[in-house]
């Protein structure tokens, strides 16, 4: 069985990924800025084998104290979750410059802080599944998402450099569009159940090799575009 830890575990994909490695098992690290009741049952039904521990991954010292209060085990596969889109951070007459920074701060340097934290716990056939979005592919011709979509494609760029300094320790990188799915932040007419794009980016954790290592690919395995 895996040990794994999760950011943005509250909700959403996170929380859906979460319910399925208990499922399956596995030793899950549940870390959310706010743990809602949801992730309260699925803790209280695992058996022990989900503990949830505080962490906004905006802060250095929250995201320090997580990884300190989680344990000093090794971590099988870290799932970067957490993110944000807010709308007042994705108007082109006027901008919200601290809704801005609120976007880099949770999906670019929050994604770095995890993973500098919990580094240390992180040895060879580890994986680091990082969610992105298309929405952060130059190649793909869409306008607004203004913020949203500058800082997921500054992720993109931000784990590729982390996926060729990590290829020596055996650390995999990947890097993953979720699809659209239908969640909070993906609403009701999404294509996609949070089951199946969970399901999806479990295997492909799984199945991720150190050859690819700094691909970025759809939750159903294939190639995306950059």
């Amino acid at each position: 069985m895996a040990t794994v830890a999760i950011t943005g575990a509250a909700r959403g994909i996170g929380l859906t990924l979460a319910a399925q490695h208990v499922a399956a098992g596995d030793t899950v690290i549940a870390l959310a800025r706010n743990a809602g009741a949801a992730l309260q049952d699925l803790a209280a039904a695992s058996n022990g084998r989900l503990t949830i521990v505080p962490c906004d991954v905006a802060s250095e010292t929250s995201v320090r104290a997580a990884a300190a209060a989680s344990g000093d085990g090794a971590i099988d596969v870290l799932y970067n979750v957490a993110g944000v889109n807010n709308p007042q951070a994705n108007e082109l007459e006027v901008a919200d410059w601290d809704a801005w920074n609120e976007a880099f701060a949770i999906m670019v340097q929050g994604p770095l802080r995890v993973l500098q934290a919990f580094l240390p716990r992180l040895g060879e056939g580890s994986k680091v599944m990082n969610i992105t979005s298309q929405l952060g592919a130059m190649a793909w011709p869409m306008g607004g998402n203004y913020a949203y979509g500058s800082a997921k494609a500054a992720l993109n760029r931000l784990m590729r450099s982390v996926a060729v300094d990590l290829k020596g320790r055996g650390i995999v990188i990947g890097l993953i569009h979720p699809g659209w799915v239908q969640t909070d932040m993906g609403g009701p007419r999404a294509l996609i159940s949070a089951e199946e794009s969970a399901s999806g980016i479990r295997k492909l954790g799984a199945e991720w090799t150190l050859d690819d290592t700094g691909a970025f690919r759809n939750w159903n395995g294939e190639t995306h575009e950059w």
